[in-house]
């Protein structure tokens, strides 16, 4: 199915900032940068336009081809999209692809976000509709959708995907993927996150630090996203680092062909571009052009 659709060897690479860091309303059982969880993360300003395009530039000098922007907000406020809409339109006079992750949108936004220059915009479903509400209830599984709905509209690709490794059951994994390919179209990039446990974080209190997925069960979740959205994009993003070089070969494998690249992703680590560049090395990768 992979090699139907997509150059067998090739990765595509992208590298995400946090552009406002800290201090959300929600209360994602995940996230270290909800307010309401003592994580260490505080609540920091936006970033200045000038920091993020020379954070593009130097991305765009390791090898990214696309440029993400994420906020903790809830959703952006009127006084936060102009700067933001600034951050669009200068990466993507670089030459970069250019995605954000804002939260929810209001009628608007997406056109404004189109009008810079916004390539992708990602928005989560996180897990299956019926698991939702054990990890969010400060937001409906609907308010996502209408998100979506509201990036399609305006001719914007969706980047959406989830988080396993919360205690989910397989069938919750396999409702997740169902879930996305069932999107009119399937979005066109796909991130798979494997939870990064945060002390503070209600999973880490509930998992007790402990990995509540078999490694190859990720590997299975990769390649189920690969058979039911061929064409996608399917990413491996947060928890890279946590599943060591041998589990991110088997994901490859198993259909994923895009990365999150660089150190950091908003507030949790990831492999350093060497290592990922060695890793590529390796296994006989290339990064797309």
């Amino acid at each position: 199915m992979h090699r139907a659709h997509h150059a067998p060897n090739a990765v595509q690479l992208s590298t995400l900032v946090s552009i406002k860091t800290g201090g959300c309303p929600e209360d994602c059982g995940y996230c270290p940068q909800a307010a309401r969880y003592h994580t260490g993360v505080d609540n920091q300003d936006m970033l200045d336009v000038d920091a993020v395009v020379s954070a593009a530039r130097a991305a765009q000098d390791a090898g990214a081809t696309r440029f993400c922007m994420g906020a903790a907000w809830r959703g952006p406020k009127a006084r936060d999209l102009p700067p933001v809409l600034e951050m669009v339109a200068r990466v993507k006079a670089l030459g970069l692809q250019t995605c954000v992750t804002l939260g929810m949108l209001k009628d608007g936004q997406a056109q404004a976000l189109r009008d810079a220059g916004l390539d992708y915009y990602n928005h989560n479903l996180d897990t299956a509709p019926d698991f939702y509400g054990q990890i969010i209830t400060t937001r409906e599984y609907d308010d996502r959708l209408a998100t979506l709905a509201r990036v399609r509209d305006a001719g914007i690709h969706v980047c959406c995907g989830g988080i396993v490794g919360m205690g989910e059951t397989r069938a919750h994994r396999a409702a997740l993927i169902a879930q996305l390919a069932s999107l009119d179209p399937y979005p066109e990039s796909v991130p798979i996150n494997h939870l990064v446990q945060v002390a503070g974080t209600p999973l880490h209190d509930v998992l007790h630090g402990q990995s509540a997925l078999d490694p190859l069960e990720f590997v299975r979740t990769v390649a189920a996203a690969r058979i039911a959205m061929p064409k996608a994009k399917v990413r491996l993003s947060a928890g890279r680092r946590e599943l060591g070089d041998a589990v991110q070969a088997l994901c490859f494998l198993a259909g994923a062909n895009s990365i999150f690249y660089g150190d950091r992703l908003l507030t949790t680590g990831n492999p350093d571009v060497a290592a990922d560049r060695a890793l590529f090395d390796r296994l006989g990768l290339m990064p797309e052009a």
